[in-house]
């Protein structure tokens, strides 16, 4: 696993941390996910919770860690959900610092499902954030249906927001629509202080991508290391 920060531009701290899948080595993501198929995506995603738990808590992670999944995968959430319970109880990484990330780059027809499995986790006092927002099948309806606790602006969006008006103004309109449904909005890929400083002008608090701090294999940022724009607190 590499662990990427979430920072709180706001109060200047790091506010949660991704977990990220690696090869053994460091190899990436993708060449790790290019060998998951339906015969072994149950093994895979399992294996991802119980790993990312047991390295946060050798790492000494401190605020929250978020932990993607695949919906694919979950066949019975209360069953799925009992390796992740034991991890977490094995390691003493307390349950609620947990948020669960899922993206639809595939189309679930079942929404109910889904819908199940969120249910079964916040049951737990977990919370649920919808992944690549803006792209793909994590659209408006998505957000109606299901509902999450935070969603995450996808780079798509962000990306040059502050040398586009038509992007920082549909940007800002997410980040009114969030607050006025009480969900946390996050923008992803930040990578220039320019859409840094635009992203902040529109309201966005929290925000994730290379400008702060890369994905850090098998090891956690610090306060200190986060590259922070000189006007942050």
């Amino acid at each position: 696993m590499a662990f990427q920060p979430v920072v709180d531009l706001q109060e200047g701290r790091i506010d949660t941390h991704e977990a990220l899948v690696r090869g053994p080595k460091g190899e990436s993501a993708a060449s790790i996910l290019g060998q998951v198929t339906e015969a072994n995506v149950y093994a895979f995603d399992q294996a991802c919770r119980v790993r990312a738990i047991e390295m946060a808590a050798q790492l000494g992670l401190g605020g929250d860690l978020n932990i993607n999944f695949m919906p694919r995968a979950v066949y019975e959430p209360r069953a799925c959900i009992r390796m992740t319970l034991d991890a977490a109880l094995r390691t003493g990484f307390p349950t609620d610092r947990l948020t669960f990330e899922f993206t639809e780059n595939e189309h679930i027809a079942e929404e109910a499902h889904i819908l199940s499995i969120m249910q079964e986790y916040r049951r737990h006092g977990f919370r649920i954030a919808l992944d690549d927002f803006g792209t793909g099948y994590s659209g408006l309806s998505r957000l109606a249906n299901l509902r999450p606790d935070i969603i995450k602006l996808d780079r798509a969006l962000v990306v040059d927001c502050d040398r586009d008006r038509v992007r920082l103004e549909i940007l800002r309109s997410m980040v009114a629509m969030g607050r006025g449904i009480g969900v946390k909005v996050v923008a992803e890929g930040v990578e220039r202080l320019g859409e840094v400083e635009a992203l902040r002008s529109v309201g966005v608090r929290f925000m994730q991508g290379y400008f702060f701090a890369r994905p850090i294999f098998e090891g956690v940022a610090t306060l200190a290391g986060i590259n922070w724009p000189a006007t942050a607190p």
